[in-house]
């Protein structure tokens, strides 16, 4: 068996569970970028029937103001705010989830080492719901939670003291991988002791340089 040069034996050995992202992390970063910066702008110009280029500014505006709150991840905040119907547009273009080389194999044998597979996203759960409808990943997973269950999202200090009570397994005893190095960070800062970045999670832009914390492009370089 190989390791990730971020994790040794001594320290997978110690786990309990491992906590996984959603978008960018399990699943390919592109459809969300796609969606939300070329699909809702050009939806929410032809509703107004204003110009794209006008339409972004408001939109990136818009965006800029609940990055990182929970309402930035709700769709029902979105649909009400734009009048689109955010998750009817997703389905729309479900065949464009794609799920990251690498999670498959990483997933089967995370559980044939008997290891607690925990789901963690900021994902509404009507947008979770879109998603493992298309790639059907769900079966793999213990648990599986939205930021959206607790009223807080993963940035906040709260979610991560909410998580523990509900998985009741020492956060230190946890392995994290998520694609913000903002979560990253505050997970940390919570207890988890080992936390893995994402160094590629739209896998149509290039690698990352320079990130903060141990990085991986994908799940299955943390087992050979």
């Amino acid at each position: 068996m190989e390791w990730s040069p971020a994790l040794t034996q001594s320290q997978w050995d110690e786990l309990e569970a491992i906590l996984l992202d959603m978008d960018g992390t399990l699943l390919d970063l592109a459809f969300d970028n796609d969606f939300w910066l070329r699909q809702v702008p050009r939806l929410y110009a032809d509703k107004l029937a204003i110009d794209l280029e006008v339409a972004q500014k408001q939109l990136f505006d818009l965006y800029h103001d609940y990055k990182g709150t929970l309402e930035w991840y709700c769709t029902d905040f979105w649909s009400e705010q734009l009048g689109i119907d955010i998750i009817k547009h997703k389905y729309d273009l479900a065949h464009n989830i794609a799920i990251r080389p690498g999670t498959l194999e990483f997933l089967n044998k995370a559980k044939a080492h008997n290891k607690r597979l925990v789901l963690v996203t900021n994902a509404h759960p009507d947008t979770l719901a879109v998603k493992m409808d298309r790639v059907l990943i769900a079966k793999y997973f213990d648990d599986i939670y939205s930021s959206h269950q607790f009223s807080r999202p993963k940035e906040s200090l709260d979610f991560w003291a909410r998580l523990q009570q509900e998985i009741n397994i020492p956060l230190d005893k946890c392995l994290f991988v998520d694609d913000s190095e903002e979560i990253l960070t505050v997970a940390q800062q919570s207890g988890v002791k080992l936390v893995l970045s994402v160094s590629q999670p739209d896998m149509s832009l290039p690698v990352k340089s320079g990130l903060k914390f141990p990085s991986i492009n994908q799940l299955n370089e943390i087992i050979g």
